[in-house]
């Protein structure tokens, strides 16, 4: 990957200057660390939604996204049933896929049964943040993507392979990949280390 400057002057990781919908992202969200759980629960799902498609394609839909499944309130989503799951393969907003509609319901299922035991998804996914030190990378997976998307898997999660877990780190702001001389790069930093 490859840093670019934009036309408004903004140094941004390549991929962050190739269409608005991605400037904005990559400016004010991508790699923003959060601890909102149901922010980490829309994006873990959307990941999975966004498997063998482009991330632009999902980013588009993901208001649509969030109106078809209850704001990605885990709580409510685990109640969906059969007949959300007819709703939700009828909506052309979305991206109708049964195994990913299904695989949202179970992990909504999963993170209400994941904060019971651990507090929060908060809690439980920042405990495999990485070291900081060998970011950014370009690597897609790493041992503690794998390591988490095992652990989920373990829990009952579906859709969540360690390239997917990978990209959700990425975005939630794990880890810090945006290159070297990045605008958001620097912001980024003082994020999370104030998260710290």
């Amino acid at each position: 990957m490859e840093l670019v400057r934009g036309e408004d002057g903004v140094a941004r990781c390549g991929w962050g200057d190739s269409t608005p919908d991605y400037r904005a992202y990559h400016d004010t969200e991508w790699g923003r660390p959060v601890t909102d759980d149901v922010r980490l629960f829309e994006k873990l799902c959307l990941e999975g939604f966004q498997s063998g498609l482009s991330w632009l394609t999902i980013l588009r839909k993901r208001e649509a996204f969030r109106s078809a499944f209850a704001g990605f309130d885990f709580e409510q989503v685990a109640r969906f049933g059969d007949r959300d799951i007819e709703r939700l393969l009828g909506d052309a907003a979305i991206v109708r896929h049964r195994g990913k509609i299904e695989a949202t319901i179970n992990n909504a299922r999963r993170a209400v049964e994941l904060v019971e035991a651990e507090g929060s998804l908060a809690a439980f996914v920042w405990g495999f943040e990485p070291d900081p030190a060998g970011y950014p990378s370009e690597q897609s997976e790493s041992a503690e993507s794998r390591a988490l998307a095992k652990e989920l898997k373990r829990r009952g999660w579906r859709f969540v392979g360690p390239t997917t877990v990978y990209a959700f780190m990425q975005a939630m702001g794990l880890v810090n990949d945006h290159l070297e001389g990045c605008d958001a790069r620097p912001a980024v930093e003082q994020a999370r280390a104030a998260l710290r």
